[in-house]
C-alpha cells in the first residue's frame, strides 16, 4: 500500500518522505519533482507558459501513475488535493498530513531558496497572506484526506518520521 504525504509548502513532506521510505525500506518519489521531470522544466515554467490548470492536469497524471506503478512513499504537492481525481486516487493508501503553522512555513520558505525559484506565488497576496488564505481553503480538504495528521512545529526530521512510523504500524495492526 502507498503511503501519502500531504500538507502545505514546506511542511516536511520530502524530507520526512525521504526518511520513512528508508525507514520502510520502500521507494520515495516526491510528486513535484516527477512532474517536472515528464514536463522538462519547473513548476513555476509550467504555471507561467502552460497555466495552473495545465499544471493540475499533469499532477493528476503524475499522481494517479505512482499510485498505481508502486507501492512507497509518495510526497504531494501543496495544492494536489485541491483536485477530486486526486483526493479518490490516495484514499486508497494511507495518507499523513504534515502540518505547521504559517508562521512556521513562512520562516521555513523564506530559508529555502530553491523553493522561491521553484515554485510559482499563486495569488497577488504578500507571503503572509497567501499562505493564511490558501491553508484556510486547503486545511479542511488535508482533513478530509488524511489518515493522520502530524504537527511538524519545532520538531525534528527523525520525531516526525517516528511519529508518522507509529501511525503506520498502528494502522497494519
Amino acid at each position: 500500500m502507498n503511503t501519502f504525504l500531504i500538507g502545505y509548502r514546506a511542511t516536511g513532506k520530502s524530507s520526512v518522505g525521504r526518511a520513512l521510505a528508508m525507514k520502510m525500506n520502500t521507494p520515495f518519489v516526491d510528486s513535484d519533482d516527477e512532474i517536472e521531470r515528464r514536463a522538462g522544466k519547473s513548476i513555476a515554467a509550467i504555471f507561467s507558459e502552460d497555466g495552473e490548470p495545465a499544471f493540475r492536469d499533469l499532477e493528476v497524471a503524475v499522481i494517479t501513475d505512482l499510485a498505481a506503478n508502486r507501492s512507497g512513499v509518495v510526497s504531494l504537492g501543496g495544492g494536489a488535493i485541491l483536485r477530486e481525481e486526486v483526493r479518490r486516487v490516495i484514499a486508497a493508501g494511507f495518507v499523513i498530513w504534515l502540518k505547521a503553522s504559517p508562521e512556521t512555513i513562512t520562516q521555513r520558505i523564506s530559508q529555502d531558496a530553491a523553493s522561491a525559484e521553484r515554485r510559482p506565488r499563486l495569488t497577488t497576496h504578500d507571503a503572509d497572506d497567501e499562505i493564511r488564505l490558501l491553508l484556510a481553503q486547503r486545511e479542511p480538504l488535508y482533513a478530509a484526506c488524511a489518515d493522520v495528521a502530524i504537527e511538524t512545529e519545532n520538531k525534528a526530521t527523525a520525531q516526525v518520521v517516528d511519529e508518522a512510523f507509529a501511525a503506520l504500524l498502528k494502522n497494519q495492526g
